[in-house]
């Protein structure tokens, strides 16, 4: 495929948004089921030896966890600190970079032909470390306490992440014979999954790009980006592999904006919700950059 199919489906998607925003806000319930079809696609991708070489390299796995609960959490901090921003939006960014790493990593690392069973491995291990470390770095940070719906966490990241991915997994065993031909349909729904996601949150984010500024814009971008470039500085210095490389900077830099705006709605108010909502959607935009820059490789 095109190295800018993604890029121009994005942008594609997103005029259509604009054009039939009532339509795609209508869409918002179909997008775990999306991300839990993309799911089962990436396991009928894994090999069991890779699975097996993760778990005899531990160190890959904490690192990238490390890195994902302090570059980003002090990402934000300082960008609050430098950018002054009012007190809720402040707020936002210390939630953001206090969640996890997000579902669509997995997707992004599988399209980048990263290590795709780290990514899956470290976004299970930092989820199920956000239902302690979240609210301890938010209270940290921010002096605001704020607890975490365990349940549900747990059942989202049960019913898109492991039950897909396991399926997918048992379906590449059970299928041998026609698994190739299979799999090259994967990839392009994959594209075309990540861009009607963002067109989706875009429709359902309408009323309120009037708060948003162009200073709320660049701390996002720039919260984005210097996760993204640490978690590749940082991942190269240890003399990681490319595709590990590549995995931890994806799962450093793409926050679970979707919990940060849940926890920012449930506990504070709309504006506090900006931006995690913002990251939604850039976070998306740039790493098709990053497949731009990774795919042919």
């Amino acid at each position: 495929m095109h190295k800018f199919s993604l890029i121009l489906l994005i942008f594609f998607f997103l005029i259509l948004s604009y054009l039939f925003s009532s339509f795609f806000e209508e869409l918002r319930s179909f997008i775990p089921y999306l991300l839990g079809l993309v799911m089962f696609g990436m396991g009928m991708t894994l090999k069991i030896n890779e699975l097996k070489s993760i778990l005899k390299k531990p160190l890959w796995i904490i690192i990238t966890i490390v890195l994902q609960y302090t570059i980003m959490p002090l990402l934000a901090f300082l960008i609050v600190y430098i950018f002054k921003f009012p007190k809720e939006i402040a707020l936002g960014f210390i939630i953001l970079g206090s969640c996890p790493g997000g579902t669509a990593s997995n997707l992004i690392a599988y399209i980048c032909k990263a290590n795709l069973s780290l990514s899956i491995f470290c976004t299970f291990a930092s989820t199920g470390l956000a239902v302690f470390l979240t609210p301890v770095i938010i209270y940290f940070f921010a002096d605001e306490s704020i607890s975490i719906d365990i349940t549900n966490l747990i059942k989202s990241t049960f019913y898109i992440i492991f039950l897909p991915v396991s399926a997918g997994l048992l379906m590449k065993i059970i299928i041998k014979e026609d698994q190739v031909k299979l799999l090259k349909f994967f990839p392009f729904f994959s594209e075309i999954a990540i861009a009607l996601i963002i067109a989706i949150i875009f429709s359902l984010n309408f009323d309120s790009l009037d708060n948003v500024t162009f200073l709320i814009i660049l701390g996002v971008m720039v919260h984005n980006l210097l996760g993204l470039f640490l978690g590749l500085f940082i991942s190269s210095l240890l003399k990681f592999p490319e595709d590990v490389r590549k995995t931890v900077a994806i799962e450093v830099a793409m926050q679970n904006s979707g919990l940060g705006m849940t926890l920012a709605l449930m506990h504070f108010t709309k504006l506090v919700a900006l931006p995690s909502a913002l990251f939604s959607l850039w976070h998306n935009i740039s790493a098709s950059g990053l497949v731009y820059l990774w795919k042919k490789k």
